[in-house]
């Protein structure tokens, strides 16, 4: 078995690949999504938020409810797509969908949901398929 350590680095997705990847799979449950695809889509949420936030801002004023309006409403078309990576995220690291249910334990539960958020992939498969990350050590196992 001849391995190199760099088994990410030929499949590396770009930031905008990431994003594009959890739109196109808007509904998606099934399968995983690598640590870098979720965090991207976090980054995408955050940066698009603040743009309409400080654009809503300079049109309607910062205390105008329209001005919230358009980062609500966007938040709401994000609403399922950011659901459904978080759950494939979560499928990365051998956990149930499921598991993203911890999140509504106080602030214990965001540590824990953050800290499997944060992990690094299973490598080769797992019972939510084959890894994003690792394809070539599905060769190994």
């Amino acid at each position: 078995m001849e391995t190199n350590g760099n088994y990410g680095r030929a499949n590396d997705i770009t930031f905008m690949d990431a994003v594009r990847t959890c739109f196109n799979k808007y509904a998606d449950f099934s399968g995983r999504a690598r640590r870098k695809e979720y965090w991207c889509f976090v980054a995408f949420n955050i940066l698009v938020q603040a743009v309409l936030s400080f654009v809503g801002g300079m049109i309607f004023g910062s205390d105008s409810s329209m001005a919230s309006s358009l980062t609500g409403i966007y938040s709401l078309a994000v609403l399922v797509p950011g659901l459904a990576v978080a759950w494939r995220r979560l499928h990365d690291v051998d956990k149930s969908g499921a598991f993203y249910f911890i999140g509504l334990i106080p602030v214990i539960g965001w540590i824990i949901l953050l800290v499997q958020m944060c992990k690094d992939s299973q490598p080769g498969d797992n019972r939510f398929g084959p890894s994003p990350k690792y394809p070539t050590m599905n060769n190994y196992y």
